[in-house]
Parts: C-alpha cells; structure tokens; sequence
C-alpha cells in the first residue's frame, strides 16, 4: 500500500510543479536522455516514448548520452533515432571507467539483410566513434536557454556525476555546478527505492548499486529539483506483452519489439521503471503521479536509499495511486508503440 496524504501531496505537488515544468504551456522543453541502454529493455521503449513526445510537440530531444561502457550502445541509440526519423541527434558515452556490461538485444545494430544493408540503418558504427559524454552535456546545455531543459537518467549516475566535475570549457565559462544551474529545471531519474520491495525496507536498486560513488555524488552535489522513480513504480506498471506482439508490425522490423523479444520473449510483461521517469521528465503536469513532499534522498554506502522530509530540500519521489495505474499504462503503451512521423516501408 503506497501512503499518501492528499492535501500535504496536492500543496507540495503544485510547488514542485511551478520549478520543473516549462514557463509556459506552450514551450516544449529540452530534453536530454542519459541511458544505460543495453542490459534491460525499458530504456529502449522509453527511447521511442520519447520520439513520440517530441512528435506531439511536448519535447524535443536535445541529446542522448549512454552510461554503460559497451560499443554498441550508441550505435544502436543511433540506430533507434534513425529509425523516428531523427539520425541526427548528438549521441555521446562514458567511456573508460563506465560500467561495463554485455547485451541480449544490442547485436540487432549489427544485422543486414539479404542486400547487405543494415536492418536498422545508422552511421555511427561504434561507442569509440562518439564523443565523451561529459562534452556532449556541456556543448548542449551551453546553447540551450535558462532553466529550459529537463533531463531524464535511467541508468548509471556516471555522466551526470562527471558532469558536476568540470570546469570552464570551449562551450561556456560556467563550471559544471553553474551550468547546470542555470540551465536545467528538472533531473527525473530513475534510480532508488522508497517503498519497501518485498518486505524489504533496504532496498539496493540497480542503477544505484552499479555506480554508488557517482549517485552519491548526484544526491548530495545536483544544483536543481531531483524527482526519483522508484523502482516500487515501474514493478506497478507492467508492460503488456501483446502490445509487443500487436501494435509495432506496421513494419516488418521494428527496434522496439525486436530489443524486447531478445530480452525476455513475450508472453513476458517488464516493468516499465524507464518510461515512468520520461513520462514524468515531459509531462509532470498532467496527474499521472503523486510528488512527495520535499526531501532529502541520501544514498547509503551499500546502495540503499533513505528519504528525509524537509522543506530546504530539492529532492521528492513519485507515488502511484491504484487509479492512476491504468491511465498511466495506458500512456506508456499508446506513446512508445505510437509510429514514427516517417515509417520506412517494408521491402520487396
């Protein structure tokens, strides 16, 4: 059972609100995507989400930046891009002392066909073809306007972490403190637990574990509002596996489906821990979650999470009500599964 005290989540809920969304209805926000993109599937559905949005006009995908130190993962991020019509993205990656680790669904990048073309075609070939992610993060953030950008990470703390690091460059005079200050609204990650899980109250979340230091780093340095997605959300909002099987053949190969597949074949439903913290990064406003009031997270030295209610501080996480549940599912499923602007037709 989640907690919830209506009229103390409506008041803070509103506050939170006013710093994170955009000034306006009108103006779509920046949005920059850090991934881990190889070990589970959700980071590439919630990639497509993302695609959908902008081609709503809710966002615009400024960058993506990939945390996980495989080859592969930024060509396929490519490859995905491409796919929604968008190969021009800026990609970059963690590089040396990234969290190494291999992939059920990444070696699709590499799969032709019988004319020797590319199944998903792309350009970048390999993650030692693309820039630092550091840079990549700098150079866009640099040219965005003040407080415009939001930034989902669903994965490692690495980059961001890095990121806090750095100092004046080409790209601005700012450290990276500064400029994230300045132009960032909102970071919506999903990373820790504020739920028990299992009756466990210690909960040791992946995306925490896998890099502590630098998600301790996150937690105690980010100049701006944090909104976690805890890993009790996206257990509550399972991926229907018949959406997989019905809804992406308006072409024969679809990244999407085919990265799920490789994963766990259907009938499997995953979690969608991901696409929760994207659907809250681009559209906070619309009341598919609760916020918690104001607080601290602070991130242990064996990767379990405590949250601390107070009003100076910048962090909150998303509560799911069990009403919310199906028009939450709903919304992830009718996003990511929604088809590109330009769907490449299928070959004779």
């Amino acid at each position: 059972m989640y907690w919830f005290n209506p009229a103390a989540v409506a008041t803070l809920m509103a506050a939170v609100l006013m710093e994170v969304l955009p000034v306006s209805a009108a103006e779509a926000p920046g949005l920059i995507y850090d991934t881990d993109i190889c070990g589970d599937c959700d980071d590439v559905l919630a990639l497509g989400m993302i695609h959908a949005l902008q081609s709503r006009g809710a966002c615009k995908l400024l960058a993506v930046t990939v945390s996980v130190d495989n080859d592969l993962a930024a060509p396929f991020v490519d490859a995905v891009n491409t796919f929604y019509g968008r190969g021009d993205i800026p990609i970059g990656v963690v590089g040396k002392g990234g969290v190494v680790e291999q992939s059920k669904y990444l070696g699709l990048v590499e799969q032709k066909e019988h004319d020797d073309r590319f199944r998903y075609p792309h350009n970048l070939l390999s993650g030692k073809g693309a820039p630092p992610a550091s840079q990549v993060l700098r150079k866009v953030l640099a040219a965005q306007a003040d407080q415009s950008v939001v930034i989902a990470q669903v994965g490692f703390s690495t980059n961001l972490a890095r990121l806090l690091d750095t100092g004046a460059d080409e790209y601005s005079t700012l450290s990276g403190i500064e400029l994230v200050k300045r132009k960032v609204k909102l970071l919506s990650l999903m990373a820790g637990a504020f739920q028990p899980i299992d009756g466990n109250e210690n909960y040791q979340e992946y995306n925490v574990m896998r890099d502590i230091p630098s998600c301790q780093k996150l937690a105690e340095r980010w100049p701006t509002p944090m909104v976690f997605s805890g890993f009790e959300i996206g257990i509550a909002l399972p991926y229907p596996a018949t959406s997989i099987e019905r809804d992406y053949g308006y072409v024969p190969h679809h990244p999407l489906a085919e990265a799920y597949i490789h994963y766990i074949p259907p009938p499997h439903n995953r979690p969608t821990w991901d696409l929760t913290a994207v659907l809250f990064a681009v559209l906070g406003d619309r009341g598919y979650f609760d916020v918690s009031p104001r607080g601290r997270a602070t991130i242990h030295k064996d990767g379990s999470c405590r949250f601390e209610e107070t009003s100076q501080g910048f962090h909150s996480y998303l509560i799911l009500r069990p009403e919310q549940q199906p028009r939450v599912l709903e919304a992830l499923v009718q996003l990511s599964s929604q088809p590109p602007q330009c769907v490449e037709k299928p070959r004779p």
